[in-house]
């Protein structure tokens, strides 16, 4: 009958076009639409970011959800991958056990069950962050430390504290001046150009010879003795001393990480020609070649945690001096230890590579990197210990200041009076006599005054 529409066609509530039956598409409800108008509306979705993951059916009536297995039987490759995106951020972000790695570019998400005091994970790119607050792997620095420090690094008041200790105020329009010359007559800048003197920040005009002349002033000095720049020149001395301190911890901290990013290149170039060329020169298999990697880990691992000692030591409240000398005097153990391992992994290492060292050579370079390598960890180990039990091994001051005396030196405390105090701080001895450096694994016997692990010099 002419005129008379397929039974199996049924119209589109769209673009109200009728289309065979066994080609519409439905979610879970009665509201059949056309694959096409089906596409373009999961395109336009998909385009407008990740509230694609809530789709509702197009009838406006209708709140029906859109599964996941239709939107991807329907759209373009593109579109696909975006919208797999979206589900794997919707899982990382609403899963407490998930996150995204921190490091710039990187795309992995981590799974992690946080258990005990140990936050640290370390992502497939390499990059170790701290699962607490995502910001670089700190233990055994709290996470707090690490915030302010972080927050007093990219602050403006150290800037504010070098203003104050460098420079003075104009007393006509306050502007603050550094003073670059010898000469004390300073003039301000345009347009304020006003004359003053220095020390007292007087008019110029009422200065001369009969004040001073132009490197001096009479006047400043007598007003000093009467106290009138106690309050200035105590303001002045207080940020001098806070920028300072503030100075000689975050030149360190600086400073370590740079050492830090330097041993990850070394260790990447190590990986990637040194070993196999160190492996051709003296015939041996790779397998033999790890303790050289193992070194370079551990110098990297080394930094990180020595680099945020500092960040510890400047909030250590200056009136536990007792805590604030322990903590100086582990810290120094282990930078001493650190400089060591790092100068023999550098510097020794390029004697085997270009040099013309014969096996034997290497094998006693292999022992002592090998040495080195477990005393630093062994130091450092000590480190993060006390550290993370809060310096708790500081009882009162003379038990402090017994094991510092001991052991300043950087020197095994070998003695055959084991009665006393001092000597007990830094040596092990077992039933056989044999004397131990307390940080090796090695034992001492006989009359020799070194360590033959870390070949430190004996106190006797």
């Amino acid at each position: 009958m002419t005129g008379q529409r397929d039974i199996r066609e049924i119209k589109c509530g769209i673009c109200l076009e009728y289309h065979r039956i066994e080609t519409m598409q439905a979610c879970c409800c009665d509201h059949y639409f056309c694959q096409s108008c089906w596409r373009a509306y999961a395109h336009t979705a998909i385009c407008d970011g990740p509230g694609c993951l809530s789709l509702r059916c197009p009838n406006p009536d209708c709140n029906a959800a859109v599964g996941d297995e239709l939107i991807l039987k329907l759209v373009l490759e593109e579109d696909k991958r975006k919208y797999r995106h979206y589900i794997t951020r919707s899982y990382v972000e609403e899963n407490r056990r998930a996150k995204w790695c921190p490091a710039p570019g990187c795309e992995y998400a981590i799974e992690f069950t946080p258990g005990g005091d140990i936050q640290d994970v370390t992502c497939n790119c390499g990059h170790n962050f701290c699962w607490n607050c995502s910001e670089e792997a700190h233990r055994p620095v709290e996470c707090v430390t690490v915030e302010r420090w972080i927050l007093k690094n990219s602050a403006e008041s150290e800037n504010m504290n070098w203003i104050l200790a460098n420079s003075k105020p104009c007393p006509k329009c306050k502007r603050p001046i550094e003073k670059n010359l010898g000469c004390m007559h300073i003039t301000c800048t345009p347009p304020c150009k006003f004359e003053f003197c220095w020390l007292c920040l007087g008019a110029w005009s009422e200065h001369g010879e009969r004040t001073g002349g132009f490197y001096a002033c009479n006047r400043y000095e007598a007003e000093k003795k009467e106290g009138k720049h106690d309050e200035t020149e105590r303001r002045r001395e207080m940020a001098k001393n806070s920028l300072e301190r503030y100075t000689h911890y975050y030149e360190r901290w600086a400073s370590n990480e740079q050492s830090k990013a330097k041993a990850l290149s070394d260790l990447k170039q190590l990986q990637i020609t040194q070993l196999e060329k160190l492996s051709d020169k003296h015939s041996l298999p790779m397998s033999q070649l790890k303790f050289l990697v193992e070194a370079w880990l551990q110098i990297v691992e080394c930094r990180r945690v020595l680099k945020w000692t500092y960040a510890y030591g400047y909030y250590l409240p200056e009136n536990e001096a007792t805590k604030k000398q322990f903590f100086e005097y582990l810290q120094g153990q282990a930078e001493t230890a650190l400089e060591r391992l790092h100068q023999c992994a550098e510097k020794e290492v390029k004697a085997h590579l270009d040099g013309d060292a014969s096996n034997v050579t290497f094998t006693d370079f292999r022992t002592k990197l090998a040495g080195l390598t477990s005393v630093t960890k062994n130091y450092f180990q000590r480190l993060v210990d006390a550290f993370e039990n809060g310096l708790a091994e500081v009882k009162d001051s003379t038990a402090v200041n017994t094991t510092v005396q001991a052991s300043v030196k950087g020197k095994c405390s070998r003695s055959k009076a084991s009665s006393s105090r001092s000597n007990n701080a830094s040596r092990v001895v077992d039933d056989e006599g044999h004397w131990y450096c307390r940080h090796c694994t090695f034992a001492n016997t006989g009359c020799s005054t070194t360590c033959s692990m870390c070949h430190l010099e004996t106190m006797i």
